[in-house]
């Protein structure tokens, strides 16, 4: 029976012994009454004292075992395999499949639909960059998913009124209006949609493939952190005509 319960025929056959003992055994006793080879009893005996099947002590300079009386070992058992239970059915409910693969999608309400849901979605961060216009659209839901415990930061091209705690404003100078929209959201670093408007219209794609969010998470910081350092120092950058040539040629 204790073979049922993942022990081995040799830990049942010791257990039995010192189970069936009125006293407790020194290892000697244990291969006279279990039959287990002496060159394995102290391994078994060791393991069993491991996992609390067999209580030791020492007495008059020698080793000796007893075991755990059968009504604890039942409710162990018990114990055991309830807690594994529990285990198992955790362990299968949330092993889902991920999906990785990157999902194309057209047309601008369609496109525009699925970033709100996106947002709604998040429950930890939200990364967005979007020009003020389509920004706008957003920021009900985005103010209100900060106030839930959200961390937001968002990157606008051109000038916006928010309450949001953490907006980078980006005005582009005369030379930016080959500039092209587009509107990115990573939402808990874990899934992203990027659109772009073409000449047919808007084309988006969306993914929780982590080399992609990784990417457009790292693109968003890329043009904050380089309309921080322009602000800060653009006398500087634009007097200089080859990097005011660099500059204008990045893509935000």
């Amino acid at each position: 029976m204790l073979q049922t319960f993942g022990f081995s025929l040799y830990e049942s056959k010791v257990y039995e012994a010192l189970a069936s003992s009125g006293e407790p055994l020194d290892a000697a006793m244990v291969v006279k009454h279990s039959g287990v080879p002496k060159a394995k009893v102290y391994e078994v005996l060791n393991r069993l004292v491991e996992k609390g099947m067999v209580l030791d002590t020492v007495s008059e300079k020698k080793k000796r075992y007893t075991a755990l009386p059968l009504d604890s070992l039942v409710e162990k058992l018990t114990r055991q395999f309830q807690t594994d239970v529990k285990k198992l059915t955790s362990s299968l409910s949330h092993k889902t499949v991920r999906d990785d693969r990157v999902w194309s999608l057209k047309v601008d309400e369609s496109i525009r639909a699925e970033c709100k849901q996106l947002i709604q979605r998040a429950t930890r961060s939200i990364r967005i960059s979007a020009w003020s216009d389509d920004f706008l659209e957003y920021v009900p839901l985005l103010e209100r998913k900060e106030k839930e415990g959200v961390e937001i930061e968002a990157l606008v091209i051109g000038q916006i009124n928010t309450k949001l705690s953490c907006v980078h404003s980006f005005i582009p100078v005369q030379e930016h209006q080959g500039l092209e929209r587009y509107q990115l959201i990573v939402a808990d670093q874990d899934e992203m949609i990027f659109a772009g408007e073409e000449d047919t219209g808007w084309h988006a794609i969306k993914t929780r493939g982590q080399p992609f969010v990784k990417f457009f998470a790292d693109s968003f910081y890329h043009d904050v952190a380089l309309t921080k350092i322009t602000q800060k120092y653009v006398d500087q950058l634009f007097d200089d005509e080859e990097i005011r040539k660099m500059i204008i040629r990045l893509r935000y």
